[in-house]
């Protein structure tokens, strides 16, 4: 067993998102007048980057099964890593690997429950099953596809992780959450792009194969739009402060991406470099988010 058999198959590469996630938890728990433990910190930081291994573990996995990967069009963004691909070998150490960070996203769930109380275990339940069907259902539903990315790695970590820093739910936690949940569920759409044949041929039925690439175009620039809304709706009401409008700064990329896909959808050599684009402004909005928090809390 080589080491890129256990690590290939987490996609190391794209795991930044967690680290933002928690980031954003922390920065609405400070933001409301929470201490931190760091501990508690250190532990929800790694069942977050857990459950994102676990997921791209497991899609790795049954996208091989299912011989998706080796019909996909691999981009820098796209389609797989080609671990299982090319080592055909290594896929039940890959499986086995998911099944222990699962067990690692529940362990540190169920710590947490005791901790915290069980007002957790709703959205942990929902977090882990997101897990399980992700791939081999979610991805066959339109709705599902567009909204689960979100839903798990945004909504529900970052809620989660504010809970399991505070022992409540919080509306700042919630306006927080939204940015990352448009963002990541956002990244699947452009990203999906280039994968619109192999996926339809594998049965799989999100925005872009039943609708197509156009009307997908309109939709990211829409899930675009959501995230910026989100940022001015929880400024607004009063649950996000005013320093965390430092997330609007990446509204011209955003503006540049949108036209990227809407004219370049279906010339995927000169979509990638909006997709390229999009990776960055998913990564660095929510950063600017997070520390526009905690400069609130500091300040």
């Amino acid at each position: 067993m080589k080491r890129s058999d256990v690590f290939g198959p987490m996609r190391p590469a794209f795991l930044t998102l967690p680290p933002l996630c928690v980031a954003l938890g922390a920065g609405t728990a400070i933001w409301t007048g929470h201490k931190i433990n760091l501990l508690h910190l250190a532990i929800v930081f790694v069942g977050a980057m857990a459950a994102h291994a676990a997921v791209n573990v497991l899609n790795e996995v049954h996208d091989f099964r299912s011989g998706l990967d080796l019909t996909t069009k691999r981009t820098p963004f796209s389609g797989g890593t080609g671990t299982l691909p090319n080592r055909p070998e290594a896929a039940s150490t890959a499986m086995v690997t998911g099944i222990v960070l699962m067990v690692i996203t529940a362990a540190v769930g169920i710590y947490f429950l005791f901790v915290r109380g069980w007002a957790l275990l709703p959205l942990g339940l929902l977090g882990l099953i997101e897990i399980v069907i992700y791939t081999p259902w979610l991805t066959h539903s339109v709705l599902g596809s567009l909204v689960a990315p979100g839903l798990g790695i945004g909504l529900l970590m970052v809620m989660g992780v504010d809970f399991c820093l505070t022992g409540t739910y919080s509306w700042p936690a919630f306006f927080a959450s939204l940015v990352p949940f448009f963002l990541v569920s956002n990244l699947l759409v452009l990203n999906q792009f280039p994968d619109i044949e192999a996926d339809r041929a594998a049965g799989r039925s999100h925005l872009l194969v039943v609708h197509g690439p156009r009307t997908g175009s309109y939709v990211y620039a829409g899930m675009l739009a959501g995230t910026y809304l989100s940022i001015i709706a929880g400024w607004i009401v009063g649950a996000l402060p005013a320093w965390t409008l430092l997330g609007l700064l990446t509204v011209p990329l955003s503006v540049r991406a949108s036209l990227g896909a809407y004219r370049y959808g279906g010339q995927i050599e000169r979509l990638i470099p909006y997709m390229g684009l999009n990776v960055q402004i998913t990564l660095l909005t929510p950063l600017l988010v997070a520390i526009g928090l905690f400069l609130a809390a500091w300040l």
